[in-house]
């Protein structure tokens, strides 16, 4: 059981370091690249609107969601 732990700690570990590195990585990419930064700039923008235009509206969720009177 300990040595099943152990693994599963290196694992995690390994995954964690391999995250950082990526988003590092990329960051030194954005900065030596500009026309990258204004790609991820703009899927980020578009990512939000495409989220606002798809989210649920307040008034339909709520009348959808309350209890009957």
């Amino acid at each position: 059981m300990k040595l099943l732990r152990m693994f599963a700690a290196v694992l995690m570990f390994t995954g964690i370091l391999a995250g950082c590195l990526a988003i590092l990585l990329l960051v030194f990419l954005m900065v030596r690249f500009p026309p990258l930064l204004i790609a991820v700039l703009l899927a980020c923008w578009m990512f939000c609107r495409l989220l606002k235009a798809l989210a649920p509206k307040s008034a339909t969720a709520d009348a959808a969601t309350a209890a009957p009177k």
